[in-house]
């Protein structure tokens, strides 16, 4: 029996052990550095310094210095993906989907830009689960979105994460397509 036993435990941190190996994070390849360069707006926009390099994921953003003006703040220019805030995920998941990356890489250039400015992701969950599991779930949540900024170069103490489980659930729902929006994280600027 105790041979069984260890047996089931070898197998199990074996299969542990491939499973968290097949997680191992690849190295981001670094894109050559792109040209900045002032149009007419004094918006900066940027050129890649390699015609190869993909540009298609996100449009032109301002970051100059002069965001803080109200004309000139591409976070609250609705026709900018800056403006897009919101991160969903599955049922029971804080894996953040590759639609989102795109969104992910705009806010992180402008986070990387603008060295003061401050975000807190704030994690959300539907209302199924216990209030402790979606409090946890919600953290998660959140953390995953910083790794991923993170990852994307914005530095630690530009980030907060805070988790608000189903206490911002929009409403009560009913059925899944209603669920569905309350699995979020919500990226909240600190001048909003």
């Amino acid at each position: 029996m105790n041979k069984t036993i260890w047996n089931t435990k070898l197998l199990s941190g074996l299969a542990l052990a491939l499973l968290l190996s097949a997680c191992k994070s690849t190295p981001m390849v670094e894109k050559p550095a792109a040209v900045v360069e002032k149009s007419p707006a004094t918006q900066a926009v940027a050129k890649p310094a390699d015609a190869s390099a993909d540009t298609s994921a996100v449009k032109e953003i301002s970051v100059d210095g002069n965001a803080n003006n109200a004309g000139n703040n591409p976070l609250k220019d609705p026709s900018n993906i800056l403006s897009k805030r919101n991160i969903y995920f599955d049922f029971d998941s804080d894996a953040v989907k590759a639609e989102f990356r795109p969104m992910l890489e705009a806010h992180a250039k402008y986070l990387v830009a603008n060295g003061t400015a401050k975000v807190v992701l704030q994690g959300n969950t539907d209302e199924r689960g216990t209030r402790e599991y979606n409090l946890s779930l919600g953290q998660r949540r959140s953390v995953a979105v910083k790794k991923a900024l993170n990852l994307l170069g914005v530095q630690d103490q530009q980030i907060e994460t805070v988790s608000f489980g189903e206490e911002k659930a929009t409403e009560a729902c009913a059925d899944e397509a209603c669920a569905k929006t309350n699995r979020r994280v919500d990226i909240v600027y600190g001048n909003d």
